[in-house]
């Protein structure tokens, strides 16, 4: 996997973006990347971290909405 010249591209999805870290913290961890790509790989893994931050915030707010603000905590009956 080559590192791509900033500006970084959206991933498609959350999966997408998850896969993407995945690979990249892979790399980064191999030891194998000269400087100059390791600072680009952590900064596309910090954009990846809060790509996924974003979309899961997204969910949660939905989540919210569609239980109208009624959530209850869960009791064992």
């Amino acid at each position: 996997m080559i590192m791509p010249k900033a500006p970084f591209q959206t991933p498609a999805s959350y999966e997408a973006a998850l896969e993407e870290l995945e690979q990249l913290v892979g790399l980064i961890e191999s030891g194998q990347l000269p400087l100059e790509q390791l600072l680009t790989g952590y900064q596309r893994g910090a954009e990846l971290l809060q790509f996924c931050r974003d979309k899961l915030q997204a969910v949660e707010n939905q989540i919210k909405v569609l239980d109208e603000g009624m959530l209850k905590p869960w009791m064992q009956e």
